[in-house]
């Protein structure tokens, strides 16, 4: 009678799959000014929008592009009145476009840090400087990260030389266009971080100091000017990721560790968990872009194996669907269903990544052969078992009863 269970519920999620099959990931139009990296990203209302970067002529930029969710197409716009410039940071606040800092040379030695910060009117199409940063000593910093929170941008890390990092959080308050030191990042120097916002709150994470890798994250709270460590990111370390936040819920994709990376989790800041979701719908990269519109996320550029990149894609979350349709039969598990003692066909020793309907990290093991991986103290229901690594496509649903 549960084998029947289990068929009937797995047919239903199949249907329900095919009806719903604007979740994921989809292809879109391509970046019309070509392929691109370590430029910024901002969403305004109904558009997306795209600055800086390097090219593969490695030439940096200071064009400013509007997407158009509506008819998949590209407009170029008033470009950013400073210096150009990559690994900036962007954000949006109150209908504006927030865009400063970077570096305006491909070369690191030979270029100059950016302190200038410009906000965009996408009303007028104009931008207009604000305050300078004056972090740093006010000598400009490169990939740090930013995000708004509490009607006010925060800026975060960033590299300041060779060797010579930042662990400064800085505020900026619009409405009387003044910057304001705040607590330092507890995690400590650090760049290429990545960070997004939920609900007036600021997540701070990963990155890189020197070439060590780091995966904590952390939870700033404007109000009270604390941070508060978060559950560690369950998938590999890594800089260079991109953020969006949909249904207030955040999520980590891409970036790189050494090798490139392309998952996809997502935190839920409810439960202080992450859950793995489906990886991204084109090719692994690192330094993209992300934005949001209308419970929509646009992730694309960047740079991959064969060099930058000019593709995005859309993705809409349906967490039980991304699950379903990972399912592969390149592994094989028994008994299934089982009652607990899960053996595997295996020629070598591997790990084992055990998933809820939901897509909650529930273990990681290593297993061998003949040796069975013990799930006798696991509650009864559907869970879904990936071998080899925690990204891994060799994905299997399991029954325990």
């Amino acid at each position: 009678m549960r084998a029947l269970l289990f068929f009937l519920f797995l047919a239903f999620l199949s249907n329900s799959f095919v009806a719903q099959s604007t979740f994921g990931w989809t292809k879109k139009n391509n970046f019309l000014a070509g392929k691109r990296e370590r430029a910024v990203a901002f969403s305004i209302g109904e558009y997306g929008y795209v600055a800086t970067g390097v090219d593969t002529a490695e030439v940096v930029h200071k064009d400013l592009w509007q997407y158009n969710p509506v008819d998949d197409s590209w407009t170029q716009v008033a470009d950013l009145p400073g210096t150009a410039r990559r690994d900036a940071v962007g954000f949006s606040l109150n209908g504006f476009g927030y865009v400063g800092l970077g570096i305006d040379n491909e070369v690191s030695v030979m270029g100059n840090k950016k302190s200038d910060f410009w906000k965009y009117d996408p009303t007028l199409n104009q931008w207009d400087s604000i305050a300078p940063y004056p972090g740093s000593g006010g000598n400009g910093v490169y990939s740090a990260t930013a995000f708004s929170a509490d009607n006010k941008g925060f800026v975060c890390g960033g590299k300041i030389g060779p060797g010579i990092y930042s662990k400064q959080l800085w505020e900026y308050k619009p409405n009387n266009n003044q910057w304001i030191q705040r607590a330092d990042f507890p995690g400590g120097v650090r760049y290429q971080l990545c960070s997004f916002s939920i609900n007036d709150l600021g997540y701070v994470g990963m990155g890189l100091n020197q070439d060590v890798y780091k995966k904590d994250f952390y939870k700033y709270n404007p109000g009270s000017n604390e941070w508060t460590g978060i559950a560690q990111f369950p998938a590999m370390e890594r800089g260079g990721a991109s953020t969006f936040v949909l249904n207030e819920k955040g999520y980590v994709c891409l970036g790189t560790n050494g090798g490139l990376q392309g998952d996809l989790l997502e935190y839920n800041p409810i439960l202080d968990a992450w859950f793995l979701r489906q990886s991204y719908g084109g090719s692994e990269r690192k330094n993209a872009i992300s934005f949001v519109i209308n419970d929509k996320a646009y992730v694309g550029l960047g740079k991959g194996d064969s060099g930058k990149k000019s593709s995005m894609y859309e993705y809409c979350s349906n967490s039980l669907a991304e699950l379903s349709n990972l399912q592969s039969t390149s592994i094989q598990c028994y008994p299934n269903p089982s009652s607990g003692l899960i053996y595997f066909d295996l020629e070598e020793q591997s790990e084992i990544f055990l998933f809820d309907v939901h897509g909650k990290l529930q273990l990681s093991q290593m297993i061998t052969k003949n040796i069975p991986l013990d799930l006798t103290n696991f509650p009864k229901g559907v869970y879904f078992l990936r071998v080899g690594h925690v990204t891994s496509s060799n994905v299997v649903k399991l029954l325990l009863n």
